[in-house]
Order: structure tokens, then sequence, then C-alpha cells
């Protein structure tokens, strides 16, 4: 395995290392992106392909009476996100699983946002996660995507050359499979090659 593969799922030292410089490299896209996200100070949140942990932690402070949860594929990523969160995980404030987004654990209709930064590149199949982040979202709850590729330039393919499992989608390619999901009033926000989607059900 590649670095770069690291990138898909972490795996060992490796894994741990990218893991580190995933928190702190995708900080300014995750940052711009939680600007479009309105969040009630009790909100319920989760956060699908939680990494790092990072997000999850930006996330409980936009929300400090709120419940954040996290899920990744990655026991690596698990770990490291169980370490940046501990404390809200000993209030009770935060949970950390390892599972994958096309076939969750958690209750119909529970929670207010569901958030994905950087990681629907990686899920195998896109139509039936968006209609499994469909389920858990409470009526009226908000999706957010946020990917540091847009898929309108050509440097965006050498990633998919060089990270296996890796696909990036067009706004529209995303919006089209929200919508067949379920959801309504998509919006797409677009900032240098970064991009931004909010969505309703």
């Amino acid at each position: 395995m590649s670095f770069f593969e690291n990138t898909r799922k972490p795996v060992g030292l490796s894994g741990k290392i990218m893991v580190a410089m995933m928190n702190v490299g995708h900080s300014p896209v995750a940052r711009w992106g939680l600007h479009f996200l309105e969040l009630t100070l009790d909100a319920k949140v989760l956060d699908c392909g939680c990494g790092g942990g990072a997000n999850i932690k930006r996330l409980l402070k936009k929300c400090p009476e709120g419940i954040v949860k996290g899920i990744d594929y990655s026991p690596v990523s698990v770990e490291k996100s169980k370490k940046v969160n501990e404390a809200a995980i000993a209030e009770g404030r935060c949970t950390v699983l390892q599972g994958s987004v096309a076939d969750m654990m958690f209750a119909d209709n529970w929670f207010d946002a569901v958030t994905a930064f950087e990681t629907v590149y990686f899920w195998p199949d896109l139509p039936q996660c968006f209609r499994e982040v469909y389920r858990v979202l409470k009526p009226s709850g908000t999706f957010l995507i946020c990917n540091e590729s847009n898929g309108d330039t050509d440097k965006d393919e050498k990633w998919t050359e060089i990270i296996g499992g890796m696909t990036i989608y067009k706004d529209a390619e995303l919006k089209t499979y929200l919508e067949q999901a379920g959801f309504h009033d998509v919006q797409i926000r677009k900032k240098k090659s970064w991009l931004c989607i909010t969505a309703w059900k």
C-alpha cells in the first residue's frame, strides 16, 4: 500500500501519520464549509468518515449543548478521533464508532445534521450511502458535503490515479445523487477548487 492509499483507509503507522496530517491539512476547507451549516446549541450531529476527529471537535464547539457522533471504517481513524475528543466522550456528548456509511447502526430520523468532509470520494456505493444519510436525518435535517477537489480541474485526475478507489465527483453529479436519495434544496458553493454542498431532507 502506498502512503497516499492511507487517505482512503488509514492503516498502521503510516495511517496514523496520514490521519494527523489530515487534521491539519483539511482545516481551511472544513472551516469554510462549516460557515454554511446552521446548528442549534443542542443539535445532534453525525460526522461521516470522521478521520482524525478534528471536525467532530469543531462541531462540538458549534453545538455546546448537543451531541456529536462520528463514524469511520478505519480503526486507526476511530482511535485518533476518540483521543482528540476524549473529554467530550467522557462527558457523554460524543461517540465515535467504526462502521460503514452504507449500513449505519443509527436510528431513523435521529440527527439534525450530517457532515461529510473530504470523504465521499471513497464511499463505495454513493447512492446507497446517501439513502442511509437521508434515513438517519430528521425531517428538515441538513446534509453538508465539503471537498477540496471539485472535479473541475485536470489536477484532480492526478489524485484518482495515485489513490485506488477514489472518485472525484462534480457538483452536478452529487446534486443528482442527492435528489435521487430524496434530498431537496441542494445548494452548491465553490471557492478555489473547493466544493461545499448543503441539502435538506
